[in-house]
């Protein structure tokens, strides 16, 4: 039996996933019903929200071309503000539940089609979707007459995800699943241009007359990663100017904010929009937040964002699972794996204060399974096999199971440089982000591993009173009594 300890990121090996997870909603258009009866007459207000002149100026002149764009009219609710998180989207006068915020037509959207509509998008149709994106940010970035020029002009150089980390800020990592996450995503990417430079820029050196550097190409992921929306329309990601100045909070407990809809983009014309309404009440002045993805643990929100929540449930361990190839029931134990959605390898996500992944128990005691437990491994129960190891199948075997999770939960916390209460009185003081993150990211990494052992250790000391497999059948066949005495029948 073999138990690894690291984490799953699907990011090390794909774009699985853009960062912000809107809900689609495709709204019904709303009927009209006029009678000839005269309409009231009011005079509204048509003016448009002011930029604050207090803000740099890049913003003022990316804010005017949204106004000539005719993206930001009387219609629109907030506007950029320098806020706690760095630039964010304060509310011109009090905002309504629901109500729409801010909308922004399909022309201003950086996504596929946009690539696909570019003089590079015949060369970069086989390309993963993001790496075309990205490919299209950097060549356009390189543009003095591209239409996304102020947009670009306002966008961060880098992020404080560990991606763009220094070597010795990494070191704050060790020890951590995030570090590792973080090497494979960094190595993916690497990868990923070296393929496209040979590939698409080298041999295109006319459509890509500016050099890209591998630099460029982690700027343009970490943009994405951060600040991209996706499920629009089936779109894989998308980057919407302005919608993506709005920040995120825990205490948006919705990920329903985003909608796609057909409306007016212009005075004569008509487009896709992206519409954002808030999730919350907002008081004028005050900041307008999203969810950006209540799933997420905070080593994800760290890799994707730049940074962590203090809320425990967001503190996330990964336990791998694996049935060894050497194992002399490997076949047995395979078929039984996929016939229940699950593989040779299982990876189960834990977090902080909550119970374990449905399955993963009865995994655990698949992995475990041999000796005189072997039996249930046979075709006659191949179809009710799983529904045994809901339950304790022998002592033997789950007493292994347990011995096993602890020993590898000792030797993750081991891996560490610090100890749990270094980490929380390193929190007490004044720290720069990235070193915020790494010590949150550590001392949560560490409670989920104590709250795994704690459990396992509980499960120990109750080996002696559960009930097994054995003692289960002989009281289905009537064969045992309610205190676990065999019951013998005389002629």
């Amino acid at each position: 039996m073999e138990l690894t300890l690291f984490t799953l990121s699907s990011s090390s090996s794909t774009f699985l996933s853009s960062p912000l997870k809107p809900k689609l909603k495709h709204l019904r258009p709303i009927l009209l019903h006029l009678n000839n009866k005269p309409l009231p007459f009011r005079v509204t207000s048509l003016s448009v929200p002011q930029c604050d002149t207090s803000l740099p100026p890049a913003i003022q002149t990316f804010w005017q071309w949204l106004r000539d764009e005719g993206v930001v009219s009387s219609k629109t609710l907030a506007k950029p503000a320098l806020v706690p998180e760095g630039m964010g989207l304060v509310a011109n006068r009090d905002i309504a539940r629901n109500e729409v915020v801010l909308e922004v037509p399909k022309r201003l959207w950086i996504n596929p089609d946009a690539v696909s509509a570019s003089e590079i998008g015949n060369v970069c149709s086989g390309l993963k979707p993001w790496v075309s994106v990205a490919l299209f940010l950097l060549r356009e970035k390189s543009k003095e007459d591209s239409k996304w020029r102020l947009y670009f002009d306002i966008l961060p150089a880098t992020t404080d995800s560990p991606v763009f980390w220094s070597e010795e800020e990494l070191d704050e990592l060790q020890g951590t699943q995030l570090l590792s996450t973080t090497m494979g995503v960094k190595e993916f990417v690497e990868s990923e241009f070296q393929k496209v430079e040979q590939e698409i820029i080298l041999p295109n050196k006319k459509l890509f007359p500016s050099p890209i550097t591998l630099d460029d190409f982690f700027w343009a992921f970490g943009i994405l990663r951060s600040r991209a929306f996706s499920r629009l329309r089936n779109q894989s990601l998308v980057l919407i100017p302005f919608a993506d100045f709005i920040n995120h909070s825990s205490s948006v407990t919705t990920e329903e904010h985003a909608w796609e809809i057909k409306g007016a983009a212009g005075l004569f014309s008509w487009d896709y929009l992206f519409s954002i309404r808030s999730p919350l009440s907002v008081k004028a002045g005050e900041q307008v937040y999203i969810q950006y993805d209540l799933n997420k643990s905070n080593a994800e929100l760290a890799l994707d964002y730049g940074f962590i929540e203090s809320k425990a449930n967001r503190n996330a361990f990964t336990l791998t699972l694996q049935i060894l190839e050497s194992d002399p029931f490997y076949g047995d134990k395979l078929d039984i794996a996929e016939s229940n959605g699950m593989g040779e390898t299982a990876y189960f996500d834990i977090f902080l204060d909550c119970s374990l992944p449905a399955q993963m128990i009865p995994y655990l005691r698949l992995v475990a399974l041999g000796g005189t437990d072997a039996f249930l491994l046979e075709s006659i129960f191949r179809n009710s096999v799983w529904g045994f190891l809901d339950l304790p199948v022998s002592r033997a075997n789950e007493e292994l199971i347990c011995r096993v999770v602890r020993d590898a939960c000792k030797s993750a916390l081991s891996a560490y440089p610090t100890t749990l209460e270094e980490d929380e009185k390193l929190k007490e003081s004044e720290l720069d982000s990235r070193l915020g993150i790494a010590v949150g990211v550590r001392a949560g990494e560490k409670k989920v591993l104590q709250h795994i052992d704690s459990i396992f250790k509980d499960r120990e000391l109750e080996l002696d009173i559960l009930e097994y497999y054995q003692e289960r059948r002989l009281k289905d066949l009537g064969l045992s009594g309610e205190l676990g005495d065999i019951i013998f029948w005389e002629k």
